[in-house]
């Protein structure tokens, strides 16, 4: 395999300007993330056209450009499962992917499994099967020796042929528009969580009183910002549990904290002013600013409801030749039902109420609900036996 490898400031914003002109390129990412507060950029494959390169970040320093050109409109870019890349590109230049193609989520618009593998997609749409062997590497280590770099660049070598073929099916169900979509979603859904504060995630915390969650959220802070500075995993500065039975305590008292079993080890010795500091800002934080749990969806719908309604939703996508697990869930399911069982001025529109899945799941889950759309079985002898028709009668 022919390639280039990228090993300075001078290559990388070279390599970016040959490449500038490419209508499509593809890239994929190796990083670590098990033990670190961002996962770390270990390697950059790119495909583009007759450039085939592996970007090392450590020699090279800087990635910027690279970023700063995914990000520039003029071009599409193929990636696969490409939920990490967004996150690099956002943390590099603050901004989306321009012209994304995310052959995963792409394959799930014409009836490909969802979420499959790059291996399942190259196999399906190529006729390749990938090597296994360097699952286990360790992307940090340098020198990375001829086989490992070579397994990386499999994961582009093929993705021009597999947006060929994907976008061929799409423009052929005239779903282009679909796609778009839900790539700008799955973008901005990646960039709100970086910004966002995602203290209520903490678990156990549900239940809990306002104050007490007010005080779960100045220990995150707390927790955040400490892992941020140590370059370190959140829990492993301070373990969910224990933020949890600090903020059902509701005590600043350094000596009460320490009492607390988990919370006497050597690695808080030096932390405990902090915490408490953290904690009676959560204690004099004003009752107006004090977080509430959401009122959650006060007409619980019958479960045998929600169950049909979930397997319409099967029903409905394969119809489409769309992957379910893409339309929605039983979660989204509850919301619809919530919604459209209890109106509530000012609500959010579910999402399955909005774009493309209005058009073919929620209009007809409305008609399902007024009785003017009904369920039978078609044909026993297909995958998809079941259909809808309409079940309206004439007055």
């Amino acid at each position: 395999m022919n390639y280039e490898t990228i090993v300075s400031a001078e290559q990388l914003a070279e390599f970016c300007e040959r490449i500038a002109t490419e209508p499509v390129i593809g890239f994929d990412t190796e990083f670590v993330s098990e033990d670190c507060y961002r996962p770390e950029l270990c390697l950059i494959q790119v495909a583009a056209g007759e450039h085939l390169a592996i970007i090392d970040p450590y020699p090279v320093g800087d990635t910027q450009p690279f970023w700063d050109l995914l990000v520039t409109p003029g071009r599409t870019v193929v990636a696969h499962a490409a939920r990490e890349e967004i996150r690099f590109a956002y943390r590099y230049t603050g901004k989306p992917i321009a012209g994304l193609f995310d052959t995963q989520l792409a394959a799930g618009f014409v009836g490909i499994e969802y979420p499959a593998s790059l291996g399942t997609l190259v196999q399906k749409l190529v006729g390749l099967t990938l090597p296994k062997g360097e699952t286990r590497t360790n992307w940090r280590h340098r020198p990375l020796t001829s086989e490992q770099l070579t397994y990386a660049l499999h994961d582009v070598t093929n993705l021009f042929e597999m947006f060929e073929k994907l976008r061929g099916e799409i423009d052929h169900l005239d779903r282009m528009s679909w796609v778009v979509e839900e790539t700008q979603r799955l973008q901005q859904k990646v960039m709100d969580a970086e910004e966002s504060e995602n203290w209520h995630r903490v678990s156990g915390s549900s239940g809990l009183k306002p104050r007490q969650l007010e005080i779960v959220r100045q220990l995150w802070r707390w927790r955040e910002a400490i892992a941020k500075s140590k370059d370190r995993l959140p829990r492993r500065i301070m373990r969910d549990d224990l933020i949890v039975e600090l903020a059902k305590r509701g005590s600043a008292d350094a000596a009460k904290i320490r009492s607390i079993r988990g919370l006497e080890r050597r690695n808080y010795h030096d932390q405990y002013d902090d915490i408490a500091a953290a904690i009676q800002t959560g204690l004099n934080a004003h009752e107006d600013d004090l977080p509430r749990r959401s009122r959650g969806r006060s007409r619980a719908a019958s479960p045998m409801l929600s169950q049909f309604l979930s397997t319409a939703i099967a029903c409905i996508s394969r119809q489409h030749k769309i992957a379910p697990a893409i339309v929605g869930n039983s979660d989204d399911v509850k919301d619809l039902l919530a919604y459209e069982l209890t109106p509530r001025r000012g609500a959010a529109v579910p999402a399955l109420l909005q774009g493309w899945r209005g058009d073919i799941v929620g209009k007809n889950f409305r008609k399902i609900l007024a009785g003017k759309l009904a369920i039978r079985v078609a044909d026993l002898t297909e995958d998809q036996p079941l259909e809808f028709f309409n079940c309206e009668t004439t007055q």
